[in-house]
């Protein structure tokens, strides 16, 4: 009996060290195993190191970027960019550009002054040494000045021009108001402005004030103790009145009516358009 439990004894000893010896061994491996996923961990740092690390190279290689190059004059470094090339481009183009405007400004300048001494030059009658002109009096006539000056014959009096605003006609200047005064008022405005009321003496004068004007206007013709007498004190002699007459005693021109015709009789207090004549 006591063998037997000896040797019970003894395999479960042998037991018990094959167990730990298994144990031992599943320990080295298990120790092995982690050594091994710790270097493959330390390898893959390394390697995540390896590209993380900048490619200092690489920079040179980017086209956008701006490269300096220095060169050396007269022991001076200059530095040029493409920046400055372009600047430098502009401010050329530039000069060009105020250097072309000034030469058309004086261009421009140079034509006014001309034209001005022209207008200026055609605007004076000098009627020294013609056949016209009389040691008495050396104001040129009317034809001589239409002979000299064709293109102007319209706004020429006797070498005399009308204020501005006026209508010349042969040697007389008119003006059509644009605003309304009763027949006393009117005749003073144009003895102010150094006339008086037109005065129609033919039917040159009286188709000119009819296509000129454009309202009716007071013309210098009032009755007087039962007869029509202009502002001159000249007596009518060629009317046209207009068959349709009111009572009234001083005469109207209405443009809107045919020259034959187109004369009106008014009350002296009504206020209508007037026109001035003025002669020199």
């Amino acid at each position: 009996m006591e063998m037997q439990e000896i040797t019970v004894e003894e395999e479960k000893n042998k037991e018990d060290e094959g167990a730990s010896e298994q144990m031992l061994e599943v320990t080295a491996k298990e120790e092995k195993k982690e050594e091994s996923e710790g270097a493959s961990e330390q390898m893959l740092e390394v390697k995540t190191e390896e590209k993380a690390e900048p490619d200092h190279y690489a920079k040179l290689q980017i086209a956008t970027e701006d490269i300096y190059s220095e060169a050396t004059f007269a022991g001076s470094p200059l530095k040029k960019t493409a920046a400055g090339n372009q600047t430098q481009g502009n401010v050329f183009l530039y000069r060009v550009a105020c250097l072309s405007l000034s030469i058309i400004c004086l261009l421009l300048l140079l034509v006014v002054v001309v034209l001005g001494m022209k207008l200026q030059t055609g605007s004076t009658a000098v009627c020294d040494g013609t056949e016209e002109t009389t040691p008495e009096n050396k104001q040129c006539s009317m034809e001589h000045c239409r002979r000299w000056f064709p293109n102007r014959q319209t706004k020429q009096v006797g070498c005399h021009q009308c204020p501005d605003g006026w209508i010349p006609l042969g040697r007389s200047c008119f003006y059509l108001s644009r605003f309304r005064l009763n027949w006393d008022e009117g005749q003073r405005n144009c003895t102010a402005r150094g006339g008086s009321l037109a005065v129609i003496s033919d039917p040159t004068l009286q188709t000119f004030l009819t296509e000129q004007g454009e309202m009716k206007y007071w013309i210098g013709l009032r009755r007087q103790g039962g007869t029509w007498n202009w502002v001159n004190n000249t007596v009518l002699q060629q009317s046209y009145w207009s068959d349709a007459q009111p009572k009234g005693d001083c005469g109207v021109l209405s443009s809107t009516e045919p020259a034959e015709k187109n004369w009106m009789k008014a009350r002296c207090e009504v206020y209508t358009y007037f026109i001035c004549q003025r002669q020199f």
